[in-house]
């Protein structure tokens, strides 16, 4: 097996006052280059903390975390800096893109963190952006364009640095419902491609796109299931 994800006893305490916040209890946890995972629970379940860690934007109380067999749970600010910028695309439920850029600029935005040259860097987001769909938006500000096309720039922007993992926080959560399903679509063309998703959803239906499902209650796991029905649907 080549685990992409271990996460080892991760537990994350919050001080909230003078009362400590067990946000998550001793989780342990494999994922498997090219899974397709769903992160689900309840309000308070845990699964933005567990995200959180997983994107390397906050770091565990106690515990190991191993991305590509890295141990990023003791790393520093600047440290994780850089893990974020060139293992992991995040995709948002806001979209989180600059409105006085274009699609195009706003794709290439990690390529210039990542220090790559301007002509690299316009060829690589030009591919992309036509991945995804929008080969004829790439001068298109934000504005300019519907939800579904911003999420699809988003997406875009995530693959620009053929990070290890995609990390989408509630992907769907400001779409229609067919739009929703047009984008769960090219999540299903992006994992073909060999990518690693990782969805963090509160809606069942976006969750059955995934091929497992890890349910979180109370800062615990309470169940890790194989979607049989998309599993069948990969052989």
């Amino acid at each position: 097996m080549d685990d992409i994800i271990k996460i080892q006893d991760i537990v994350k305490n919050y001080k909230v006052g003078t009362q400590i916040v067990r946000a998550l209890r001793s989780i342990s946890l494999n994922i498997e280059r090219n899974e397709y995972v769903a992160i689900m629970g309840p309000s308070g379940s845990g699964k933005s903390t567990l995200m959180n860690i997983l994107g390397c934007l906050d770091t565990p109380t106690s515990g190991n975390y191993f991305l590509n067999h890295k141990d990023v749970s003791k790393l520093e600010d600047n440290q994780l800096a850089e893990i974020r910028n060139t293992e992991i695309g995040f995709i948002f439920q806001t979209f989180n893109l600059l409105p006085r850029y274009t699609a195009l600029e706003n794709v290439t935005l990690p390529l210039v963190y990542a220090g790559i040259p301007k002509q690299t860097r316009v060829e690589r987001a030009t591919k992309v952006l036509d991945s995804v769909g929008l080969a004829d938006r790439i001068t298109h500000k934000p504005n300019e364009l519907s939800g579904g096309q911003r999420q699809r720039v988003a997406v875009a922007r995530a693959l620009a640095n053929n990070p290890s993992i995609i990390l989408a926080d509630e992907p769907t959560g400001n779409l229609d419902s067919q739009t929703s399903i047009d984008i769960m679509k090219l999540f299903d063309l992006i994992h073909g491609l060999g990518n690693t998703i990782i969805l963090v959803t509160h809606e069942e239906d976006i969750a059955k796109n995934a091929h497992r499902i890890i349910r979180l209650r109370d800062g615990m796991i309470e169940s890790d299931t194989l979607n049989k029905h998309r599993m069948v649907e990969k052989m």
